[in-house]
């Protein structure tokens, strides 16, 4: 079937006139004619008749011009969900996190996503360094947001540092080094309560020992959660090494305290992590575009001065 033809009938059928779709389609009448006819012959079915000085639509004509008007309302549905995909208001995002910005950043960057995005379909999966990084390379997720060390990344992963984060030791409030300050080798004596093996602050800790030549501590009580060691912790067991954005909060309320270790000052680049050489889908370029526009800077909080 000739769907020039038909779309040509269908602005006739729409308009009431050749003369009015002449003009919209800015073809000639004669033209306009012609092409009906001979659309008319393929169908073997008469499609216009006259009126007057008009024409009209025949029973056939009638209902071919319905089907014509599903036909071409779908055809704009098409290249609608084509621009909106273009433009990112459709499809979907398959995305990784580690614990750190998947509990305290990226809530709230999806909710002002979703307001601009809505039809937008996301996949999150929370997890740990680690494994976030392999889902990435295997091409299970479009992008990772990833709290480590840039010098940890693949070189296939292409990286975009959002800020710096510190690393505190924690403790609860009765512990005997709350609030002071003493030196790696005393703090590694005491227990520590961590994430799994993956976690990258778990690594960076083990990393600090090696690097300052101390003994590495002992982690008797392991959590494969973020909330469930700093809820250990709170509660008076062992110590932590954290990111500040988990503890910031319960410093300032009093249930943690900060240990202050001699000579360390140690930060977390929050990153976020895609595939090198490997064009974004229009979501997942947008998504990266507004977390970049509003990233969360921590504000370092300076130590109190060791008393006498």
């Amino acid at each position: 079937m000739n769907l020039h033809a038909l779309r040509l009938f269908h602005v006739i059928a729409s308009t009431g006139s050749v003369t009015r779709a002449s003009e919209l389609l800015n073809i000639s009448q004669p033209a306009i004619t012609a092409q009906i006819k001979k659309f008319e012959k393929e169908l073997m079915l008469p499609l216009l008749k006259p009126q007057g000085r008009g024409i009209a639509l025949t029973d056939a004509g009638e209902e071919i011009a319905i089907l014509a008007d599903r036909l071409f309302a779908v055809e704009q549905r098409i290249e609608q969900f084509a621009e909106d995909y273009r433009n990112g208001l459709n499809g979907s995002i398959r995305l990784a996190a580690t614990y750190l910005p998947a509990h305290f950043l990226i809530p709230a960057w999806i909710a002002k996503f979703k307001q601009q995005y809505e039809k937008v379909e996301m996949i999150i999966t929370t997890t740990n360094s680690s494994d976030a990084m392999k889902q990435l390379l295997q091409a299970d997720v479009d992008i990772a947001i990833y709290g480590g060390i840039a010098e940890e990344y693949p070189d296939t992963i292409e990286t975009e540092e959002l800020f710096q984060d510190e690393l505190w030791f924690v403790v609860a409030p009765g512990h005997r080094y709350a609030e002071r300050h003493v030196s790696l080798a005393e703090m590694m004596k005491e227990p520590f309560v961590m994430r799994e093996v993956g976690s990258s602050t778990r690594e960076r800790l083990l990393s600090l020992c090696r690097i300052y030549n101390t003994a590495a501590p002992v982690i008797p009580l392991q959590f494969n959660g973020l909330h469930e060691a700093i809820t250990a912790v709170k509660a008076g067991y062992g110590a932590n090494f954290v990111s500040s954005l988990v503890v910031r909060d319960d410093v300032e309320r009093g249930v943690l305290c900060r240990v202050y270790v001699e000579g360390i000052r140690m930060t977390n680049t929050i990153a976020i992590c895609t595939r090198k050489n490997e064009p974004l889908q229009a979501p997942a370029a947008n998504l990266i575009r507004m977390i970049r526009d509003n990233p969360y800077r921590s504000m370092p909080q300076q130590p109190p001065a060791e008393s006498s």
